[in-house]
């Protein structure tokens, strides 16, 4: 996964070695499967976000404004 990522966030693209912690393995929380690897910072994004579309494209709207 980590050649198939390039060594980088799924999300923002970051570079490992530019991390302080390495890559999370992201899940969904409903069926267990593995999603990715995620940044800390993205991982935590979409935990807060609770895994939520519809949050995720609330914040999206909101940002947009």
């Amino acid at each position: 996964m980590l050649l198939e990522q390039n060594y980088s966030c799924k999300i923002c693209g970051m570079s490992q070695s530019e991390m302080k912690k390495a890559l999370c393995v992201d899940h969904c929380h409903e069926t267990g499967k593995v999603r990715g690897l995620l940044c800390d910072n993205c991982n935590k994004a979409i935990g807060l976000l609770k895994d939520s579309v519809r949050l995720l494209n609330n914040a999206i709207t909101y940002l947009s404004k």
